[in-house]
Parts: structure tokens; C-alpha cells; sequence
């Protein structure tokens, strides 16, 4: 083979992430494969992989991939209970996208990335942000002194009214 027809081979790391069938980790496998890596792998852990005849169903992965879940959960909540359509998927609702809708949406953003699958650009943030930190603020010494002055000062007061 020529350099350039060899795949990339990897092994799928998954971690700390439980491997049960259908996980998260699993579509993220399928991804990588379908993208062209070479991956060693089973079907058996892909959403649509019926266990009882040992089968694997790729309309019903691609179902998945193509969003049939949540249109089938948004159709439940609309009927259900419709407050929490509402406040759950409100973006949806701005953007005027209703459950019928959603297979087009993923085609057309998984036709989007295979255009351009470069990330965005990132926007760089104003010359005066400041991160926010979330270290507790060091105390000089006089702070620190001043603080059990006035603990002690509380614990006094205390001890004299349970007296």
C-alpha cells in the first residue's frame, strides 16, 4: 500500500465511561470509524445491534444518528405536557424547528460539517476580560490576625450569654 491509502489505526480508550450497549462512547467510535480511522470494533455495542438474533439493524443507528429519538421525545412532550416543551426547548421553538423538522436539521448540519469540518474560529475575548477564578482570595497577615480577633471577640460573647 502507498503511504497515503494506509487508515490510521487507534484503539478506543474509553476510561471511566461505562460500556453499556448504545453508550455515548460507542457513537463516538462509529464516528471515528465511518470518518476513517481504523478502529477495532464490534457491531454488537451500536444502537440498532439486536441481541436475540445477533443482528445488526443500520436504519435504525442511522435513525438515531439522524435524531428519530428526539423527535419521537419532543412529540411525546408536546402531548404530554406541553409547559415543559416549551421550557425545555425553547431555542427550538425560536428558531421555528418542530419534530417533523429535526431529520432535516441533522442532514443539513452533517452536510455543513462535511463541507467544512474545520472548528470555528474562535471569537478572542475583550483585551480587559478577566477569567473568573475561583481560588479563594489569600488574606495579608493584619486580615488574617483580624479574623480571629473577631472569632474570639463572637466566641466570648457567646460563653457570657450562656452563662
Amino acid at each position: 500500500k502507498q503511504w497515503y491509502q494506509r487508515r490510521v489505526r487507534g484503539v478506543l480508550d474509553v476510561g471511566l465511561s461505562r460500556t453499556s450497549a448504545g453508550a455515548l462512547v460507542f457513537g463516538v467510535l462509529k464516528g471515528a470509524v465511518d470518518g476513517g480511522l481504523d478502529i477495532p470494533h464490534s457491531n454488537k455495542r451500536f444502537p440498532g445491534y439486536i441481541a436475540e438474533t445477533s443482528e445488526y439493524d443500520a436504519a435504525a443507528h442511522r435513525s438515531r444518528i439522524m435524531g428519530a429519538h428526539v423527535s419521537n421525545y419532543l412529540q411525546q412532550l408536546i402531548e404530554e405536557d406541553n409547559d415543559a416543551y416549551k421550557r425545555q426547548f425553547a431555542a427550538y421553538l425560536k428558531e421555528g424547528i418542530m419534530p417533523d423538522m429535526l431529520d432535516g436539521v441533522y442532514a443539513k448540519a452533517h452536510a455543513a460539517i462535511r463541507a467544512d469540518p474545520s472548528p470555528a474560529v474562535k471569537k478572542d475575548n475583550p483585551a480587559d476580560y478577566k477569567h473568573k477564578s475561583f481560588k479563594k482570595q489569600r488574606m495579608s497577615l493584619a486580615q488574617r490576625k483580624g479574623r480571629v480577633a473577631q472569632k474570639k471577640t463572637a466566641n466570648q460573647a457567646q460563653q457570657n450569654l450562656n452563662r
